[in-house]
């Protein structure tokens, strides 16, 4: 069995470091923010079209930041496919999305079937402020950020996170006891990095799959992905996966993340997420069984973490809502809303 070097640990265990910063556009800050001592507000650009029936808006946190809002609504009460009142959906991306990644196929499918869908974009992805740290934020600011914008939501919503996001809904659920986190409807776990963060998952790599390892390291922590389609494609999708789709996913991935959403040696010295005695949120964990990410054994232990039964999905890599077969995983997570919220 080779071993890696304790550089190639080193690399391995940062998985997505610091990118260079991106050219940004200054956003003209309000009246309230000019007067103040804070540092001018910058916000990037990430070019996606919505599709139709959804909007773009922005939420303006306690701080001071904006974050990007992708909302589609289900049909109108009366239209047709319209059905009774359901819980929203609050999607959280991770590492090198943003809410686009939501807004492809999901957010219309799930529209459609009566659920209000808004896609966030955490705070320097997509077109959100960038704050003046080094990296995006941590797992509690996230996590209130999230808190602060449920207050627009009207019934408690079901919160979906993807990868890192994942990460970021566990801890949401560990916070659930406090006053400034609203409840939640349910929670699903998309290929979510598990509760002890992704060290484990590294040093299996490096120990049983040292090719897997280093494109690991070349596709995340060297960010090679944003410049070789063929490490994009097999880092994110499946292998049927158009070429040109992918490229135009890896161009939006480039052009998502102005800042890493965490500082990871810190992020990974806080875990494992608190975990829940006698968790009343109905969890789903959802993996897939070709993902280059998260393998079986994070999948099992983030449901041993929760006490449920994981799915896994067959063909399907990690970036499920905008694969090839995006609609395996939506058709199973709508299976269970149904079971959650009756018609």
């Amino acid at each position: 069995m080779a071993m890696a070097t304790p550089a190639a640990s080193t690399t391995l265990s940062l998985l997505l470091p610091a990118s260079p910063p991106m050219r940004l556009r200054a956003r003209r800050p309000p009246a309230r923010t000019r007067r103040s001592s804070r540092p001018l507000l910058l916000r990037a650009s990430c070019a996606y079209a919505l599709r139709e029936g959804q909007s773009r808006r922005f939420h303006r946190l306690p701080c001071g930041l904006d974050l990007e809002v992708i909302a589609q609504q289900p049909p109108a009460p009366g239209a047709p496919g319209a059905t009774a009142e359901r819980p929203p959906l609050v999607f959280v991306h991770g590492s090198f999305h943003a809410a686009w990644c939501w807004a492809e196929h999901w957010l219309p499918f799930f529209s459609r079937a009566g659920f209000p869908c808004y896609a966030l974009s955490l705070r320097a992805q997509g077109e959100s402020s960038v704050p003046p740290e080094k990296v995006a934020g941590t797992l509690e600011t996230h996590t209130g950020d999230i808190a602060d914008f449920m207050k627009e939501v009207s019934l408690p919503p079901v919160l979906i996170g993807h990868s890192f996001g994942g990460l970021i809904v566990q801890q949401y659920i560990s916070c659930l006891g406090e006053l400034l986190h609203p409840k939640l409807a349910g929670a699903v776990l998309v290929c979510s990095v598990p509760p002890s963060g992704n060290s484990r998952l590294v040093w299996r790599y490096l120990l049983t799959k040292p090719v897997a390892a280093i494109k690991v390291t070349l596709s995340l922590a060297a960010k090679r992905f944003a410049n070789s389609l063929s490490l994009c494609k097999e880092t994110f999708f499946s292998p049927e996966m158009d070429d040109d789709l992918v490229q135009r996913y890896q161009g939006l991935m480039k052009d998502s993340s102005k800042l890493p959403l965490f500082d990871l040696r810190k992020l990974n010295a806080s875990l494992p997420v608190a975990s829940v005695p006698n968790n009343t949120v109905n969890i789903l964990i959802v993996g897939a069984n070709s993902d280059f990410i998260v393998d079986a054994e994070g999948l099992s232990e983030t449901a041993r973490f929760y006490n449920v039964q994981p799915v896994c999905i067959e063909g399907i890599a990690h970036d499920m809502m905008l694969d090839c077969s995006w609609d395996k995983g939506a058709g199973i997570i709508l299976s269970w809303l149904e079971k959650l919220t009756p018609r």
